[in-house]
């Protein structure tokens, strides 16, 4: 018989970041979650959200989700599917799943310990390394600081890197977008991300004035809801289009990816739930042709793209890790290098938060 949970806990713990990501996002908060079971198992997860929510998500974890998994059998996609539907009421999607992802992600770390051996390993490695960009959120930078950005990112190896763009002038993401690629030269690859600041008209302005920079993907550039709008600018873009980490659940992404709007998809393991649905989605756009990117936190994302059937980029926002945060207890599961990222195999996830 599996072992059965016995406890489950939840504290908030709010980092500042080392550089802003603008005027209102001067902080990121993780929900460091810990899930005990009745054979002296213990399991550490946790859940992310920027700013927006975390006392949301905290009081979900302790009033909702602690007294409804106690005495379960602790089997991450058992418990996913059956806490999914019961939290479903307050939403299919978003608050629900982020918190949802803090008890999934403490369930397959208990797993892998139990094993004694790493999540990749347990899932099933196929790589050792894999590819990392940088990644900026820097749309507030001057000219000069971006590429100061850029240039290091350059002499730390990056193949690729994405910026953001969306000032009011367009003309000034133009110059912008320039001074990057001439930058990086012909060879690395570019990403630009709009983070959802355009409608479908301004996208296409954009476009025209932006594509000619050999984009490797443009990123959100409208609202993450609005399906029709995607699916009528990826029928006449030229540059291909990203989007996910505003997605939550299979079925929007199936949604995406049938009205064949999206051309690379990027969950985010936390904002969909957790390894459990993240895995399903992923399956999903393997069977139809799709790419996957996973969005942020790449200690997570980076351990389980080694376990992917295809070759997935790795998101590295600068500043940001969980190390450069100096939230774990411990040392990082992965490392990254100018060869990419590669994970340590320490049991579970190795992703205990400090107190």
């Amino acid at each position: 018989m599996s072992p059965k949970i016995t406890g489950f806990s939840a504290r908030l713990i709010t980092v500042p970041l080392p550089r802003p990501w603008g005027a209102d996002v001067q902080e990121n908060s993780f929900l460091a979650t810990t899930v005990t079971t009745d054979d002296d198992g213990v399991g550490h997860g946790f859940s992310w959200t920027p700013t927006i929510g975390p006392h949301a998500v905290l009081a979900l974890l302790e009033h909702d989700i602690a007294p409804f998994v106690v005495g379960l059998p602790a089997q991450a996609e058992p418990v996913w599917d059956a806490l999914w539907a019961r939290l479903h009421e307050a939403g299919g999607g978003g608050l629900t799943t982020i918190a949802m992802a803090g008890v999934d992600l403490a369930l397959w770390d208990l797993a892998g310990r139990q094993s004694g051996c790493s999540v990749p390993d347990l899932l099933g490695r196929r790589r050792e390394t894999v590819p990392v960009y940088g990644s900026g959120v820097n749309l507030h930078y001057s000219l000069e600081e971006l590429l100061e950005q850029v240039q290091r990112w350059v002499a730390e190896g990056r193949q690729a890197v994405k910026v953001k763009v969306g000032k009011p002038d367009l003309r000034e993401d133009a110059e912008r977008i320039a001074a990057v690629r001439e930058v990086l030269g012909p060879d690395r690859a570019l990403m630009i991300d709009a983070n959802q600041r355009w409608d479908l008209p301004n996208t296409l302005r954009a476009l025209d004035r932006l594509g000619e920079y050999g984009l490797h993907w443009l990123e959100e550039p409208i609202r993450a809801d609005d399906l029709s709008a995607y699916r009528r600018l990826r029928r006449s873009s030229p540059v291909p289009i990203a989007l996910g980490e505003n997605v939550h659940t299979i079925y929007r992404f199936r949604d995406f990816i049938e009205a064949e709007a999206v051309d690379i998809i990027q969950p985010n393991i936390v904002r969909v739930g957790g390894i459990t649905p993240f895995r399903r989605i992923v399956e999903l756009a393997r069977a139809n042709s799709i790419a996957v990117a996973p969005h942020l936190l790449p200690e997570l994302s980076g351990q389980l793209a080694s376990t992917l059937a295809e070759t997935a980029w790795v998101e590295a926002v600068d500043g940001a890790t969980l190390a450069e945060l100096g939230v774990l207890a411990g040392p990082s599961p992965v490392s990254i290098t100018e060869a990419g990222l590669t994970v340590s195999g320490q049991p579970g996830l190795g992703l205990e938060l400090r107190r």
